[in-house]
């Protein structure tokens, strides 16, 4: 039977990434929603198709010097570099919190070389409560690792073959659309196995204070996200879904729905907000009710009418 909004039939939300069943396609972009509690007085975690928890190492990790973030025009820099509890703590004092609720998990996760990648992999894979893993392939922020394995077809498809044969749980591919072919790319990853692709990361930026003439954040370059990406991750969106079957986690300055159904109608299956989250917290809570009402305006009884729908 179909839902009532408002005193309505209300339009089917749900999708599937994967082997993951989600109640619709919103949910968070790792490293702007913390490990979910931060977030949990603000928004109704249950109302989210999916959790999707900031990156996890395989140890604890201090990331960049600050000053890490910088306001930008139409968007944000960051220099966190990968900042986080590590594993353990994740395992102990985090993912017993995130349990509490119905939507699904997704743990976002990285390594400075494949075998720490795979040692993350599996023991994360090891634990109640996690139901999918995303390699976190497209980090500009660091050193070692992070976008370095999502640059080529030859590294994506390694790295993705050895973490699909070392775990059973879904992996989703996270990459950059700083590479010379996301098609091909995103091919790599749907050849190795992978049940999804997450696209796109921020994108390498660089900001300075003139008076100082010193970087305005302490990593020297970061990453930059929110609004002013939005064109960028929808080009990759849109390319990379005419090449894979796959689903496609869209990401890159979702705002508001409309926004989001823009990167569905592109073809991605579902959607990730980041920086949104930053300056109004039920910026995803917003986004749902929002699709739920264009949808039942439109006469439109469910969403995956919207997905690929782009006419050309």
């Amino acid at each position: 039977m179909p839902k009532r909004l408002y005193g309505e039939t209300m339009s089917v939300l749900n999708v599937h990434v994967g082997r993951l069943e989600l109640q619709n396609p919103v949910m968070p972009a790792a490293g702007t929603f913390g490990y979910g509690e931060e977030y949990a007085s603000l928004i109704d975690l249950d109302r989210l198709g999916a959790i999707v928890t900031k990156g996890i190492s395989l140890a604890p990790q201090e990331g960049n010097p600050p000053p890490r973030m910088w306001e930008t025009c139409g968007g944000m820099l960051n220099s966190i570099g990968l900042h986080n509890v590590g594993l353990e703590v994740f395992a102990q004092e985090k993912l017993p919190f995130l349990r509490r609720f119905k939507a699904p998990v997704i743990v976002n996760f990285f390594g400075h070389t494949i075998d720490e990648y795979v040692e993350v992999a599996e023991k994360l894979s090891a634990l109640t409560g996690v139901a999918a893993l995303e390699a976190n392939l497209s980090c500009p922020n660091i050193k070692e690792g992070g976008i370095h394995f999502g640059s080529t077809y030859t590294s994506v498809a390694e790295i993705t073959n050895v973490l699909i044969k070392s775990v059973k749980l879904p992996i989703i591919i996270k990459l950059s659309s700083q590479v010379s072919d996301i098609k091909e790319i995103a091919l790599a990853a749907e050849g190795e196995g992978a049940e999804a692709i997450t696209l796109i990361n921020s994108v390498p930026a660089m900001a300075i204070d003139l008076d100082s003439r010193r970087p305005l954040v302490g990593g020297v370059t970061g990453g930059l996200s929110g609004p002013a990406i939005k064109p960028i991750a929808l080009k990759a969106v849109w390319e990379a879904a005419s090449a894979v079957r796959i689903p496609i986690i869209g990401v890159g300055g979702i705002t508001n729905y409309r926004d989001a159904l823009e990167f569905l109608t592109v073809g991605a299956t579902a959607v990730q907000v980041g920086t949104a989250n930053f300056t109004n917290p039920r910026t995803m809570a917003e986004i749902i009710e929002g699709l739920e009402i264009f949808l039942h305006n439109n006469g439109i009884e469910d969403l995956k009418e919207i997905i690929g729908s782009l006419k050309l």
